[in-house]
């Protein structure tokens, strides 16, 4: 059957309660004012040292304590999880797509030890076969190496990537794969504005969709 990569965060995962408040500890901590959900959300996307750099630039801390603050942030992102809820129908929906024969995997900018720490958290390790993340290589999205590196660790078939953001959109684009966008995630730019496939909203909508789209993948 098909090869389907995921993206994570605000694809899979509300993670963005759990990523505030991690992030609000490290501003604490340089007596900085915290960062709203809003702000993180905006600023999820492009990996950790990515986010830590935007949040950093809002409270107006200098470059050189990048590497301090980014090192605070990751100290405690693999525990950043309790606040964090799956989509609703996630669980079912990955269910359905492995019951049909698919192969599931997992490409993130979110680091893999904290990516692997929310999904076994939130009993969703099991749908997936491979997991790429942010560190997993020397670049990240939307480099498509990543999702050519998930993509080849999951055997041969057809494939698709499902992502929520300008990031995924543009990583599907350079990697030549069909790209699936789901539209309540954290995306910042219109629908209509990014390179896809086909849309979604609702993750009970997922596996009929493959169907119908895989004759064209």
């Amino acid at each position: 059957m098909a090869r389907i990569a995921f993206d994570l965060d605000g694809t899979l995962i509300d993670s963005a309660p759990d990523i505030q408040a991690n992030a609000n500890a490290v501003l604490a901590q340089m007596g900085a004012a915290p960062i709203t959900l809003a702000q993180t959300r905006d600023f999820i996307g492009n990996g950790a040292a990515v986010f830590v750099a935007r949040m950093r630039a809002a409270a107006g801390i200098p470059d050189s304590e990048q590497a301090q603050m980014y090192a605070a942030f990751i100290r405690h992102y693999d525990e950043a999880v309790t606040l964090t809820k799956p989509y609703p129908g996630v669980d079912e929906a990955l269910a359905s797509l492995r019951r049909d024969g698919h192969v599931l995997g997992l490409c993130t900018n979110k680091p893999l030890g904290a990516a692997r720490a929310v999904l076994r958290y939130l009993g969703l390790d099991q749908h997936f076969a491979v997991a790429i993340g942010g560190d997993s290589l020397p670049v990240h999205k939307p480099d498509p190496a990543p999702l050519h590196a998930t993509l080849a660790s999951m055997g041969d078939g057809p494939c698709l990537y499902v992502g929520d953001s300008e990031v995924d959109a543009e990583t599907a684009l350079r990697a030549g794969v069909p790209f699936l966008l789901f539209t309540e995630g954290y995306r910042k730019t219109p629908v209509a504005a990014l390179p896809h496939a086909a849309t979604f909203d609702s993750f009970a909508a997922l596996p009929g969709l493959i169907r119908a789209h895989l004759p064209q993948a």
